[in-house]
């Protein structure tokens, strides 16, 4: 009897996680589709590029399946490659508007890092955000990963200079020979915008293989948990923009539908 009601309990239980699961991809693709809509009004090449990504490739592959006998089941595979790519397109599109719109909020770059680097395969990352500042709201942030340690500060770089030092000090002292790296947010000189720091940390040196990536993690962010402040952190509260980085979710969010009223 007692057997009985457990598997009926575990029939249930995995009944209620495909339930589960279904809604959510269907709220996934409800959210594609509103992000579709509003960049394509804005947009004015998005429709173009990604109908001429997905009528080329299955034009290409239309014409490759031609010099085999006339394979023209070829096309269809192209189709969907192509559309692969279509969706490609719109996201980074959409990625790069969202960016634009919200570059000049403080603490955006940490955003930015934690949401470009989560979901990158096979590839350890620790990113930190906020974890020093100027008293004029200059803010540092911390990545942890192959290349070593990577520090993104954004502000002014001369006011910057002491916090950084500092920082690389303490890393040195924990973790004494790994690589430091110092990257400023701008449009500047020497500077990378924000929606391009994905792909400059992950053009630095692999340094290290992911397990040595956590052992590393491990020895810096003792730093973290030692009693005293934070270098270059002022005194009193930090500001709610870098203390609360959820909340850039919110603000794209907005933009995004002022945008396409």
């Amino acid at each position: 009897m007692a057997q009985g009601q457990d598997k009926a309990a575990e029939k249930a239980a995995k009944k209620e996680q495909r339930a589960a699961k279904r809604a959510q991809r269907k709220n996934t693709r409800k959210q594609m589709w509103q992000a579709f809509q509003m960049q394509r009004k804005q947009d004015k090449a998005l429709i173009p590029l990604m109908l001429l990504a997905i009528l080329g490739m299955g034009l290409l592959f239309f014409l490759i399946g031609l010099l085999f006998n006339g394979q023209w089941f070829m096309m269809i595979l192209g189709l969907g490659i192509g559309f692969l790519i279509a969706m490609i397109i719109f996201t980074r599109r959409l990625e790069r508007d969202m960016y634009k719109r919200v570059e000049d909020q403080p603490g955006v770059s940490g955003w930015a890092l934690d949401n470009q680097l989560k979901n990158t395969m096979g590839v350890a990352w620790k990113v930190e955000q906020g974890i020093a500042m100027t008293r004029q709201q200059d803010i540092v942030h911390r990545v942890i990963g192959n290349p070593g340690v990577v520090f993104v500060a954004e502000g002014n770089k001369n006011r910057l200079k002491p916090t950084m030092t500092q920082l690389k000090r303490r890393v040195d002292k924990l973790a004494g020979g790994v690589p430091i790296y110092e990257v400023y947010v701008g449009d500047g000189e020497d500077e990378v915008a924000v929606g391009k720091l994905r792909n400059h940390i992950m053009r630095l040196p692999r340094n290290y293989s992911k397990n040595e990536v956590y052992a590393v993690a491990r020895k810096i962010e003792a730093m973290d948990n030692a009693p005293g402040q934070m270098p270059g952190v002022p005194k009193g509260p930090v500001p709610h923009q870098a203390q609360n980085m959820a909340g850039m979710n919110r603000r794209m969010r907005r933009a995004q539908e002022r945008k396409g009223k």
